[in-house]
């Protein structure tokens, strides 16, 4: 898939914020991409389409920032700066990610070993036309639904 702009991210974030609404927010999508590749652009897109509102910060340094929409609980992690494991159970995370409702995680990678497996994984790419070249994996039955 490639978004040419950010009204091509926006028009995806819209698709699938209807499809996670019908499965009552309950998954988890990791998201893959360098710096700048456009995860927290794409994150804040889909908030906007869940009906978030205000302002939208990255949780690159509290690591997890939590919404509440009108169709249930969001948790927007940025595990960039990750890199212990016994912050995994300290800050509760497996509890928040046991419990239902949308998880949405940037740089996954550093959180390997504790979080579970994500519904679906997207890969973001920049390309030499600054277009996003997105790849997407359903990894579970709910992330197949979800791309249905």
């Amino acid at each position: 898939m490639v978004w040419p702009d950010e009204a091509a991210t926006a028009a995806f974030a819209t698709q699938l914020a209807a499809a996670l609404t019908r499965a009552n927010l309950n998954a988890c999508i990791a998201l893959h991409g360098d710096l700048g590749a456009g995860k927290t652009t794409f994150v804040r897109h889909l908030l906007r389409a869940l009906g978030v509102e205000g302002r939208i910060k990255s949780p690159t340094y509290a690591v997890v920032e939590p919404y509440t929409v009108a169709a249930g609980e969001v948790w927007h992690f940025d595990f960039y700066r990750f890199s212990d494991p016994r912050e995994w159970e300290d800050a509760g995370f497996r509890d928040i990610f046991a419990s239902t409702g949308l998880k949405l995680c940037e740089w996954p990678q550093n959180a390997a070993g504790v979080m579970p497996t994500p519904d679906l994984e997207l890969d973001i790419q920049v390309d030499n036309a600054e277009q996003r070249q997105v790849r997407i994996s359903a990894l579970t039955a709910r992330g197949q639904e979800l791309l249905a």
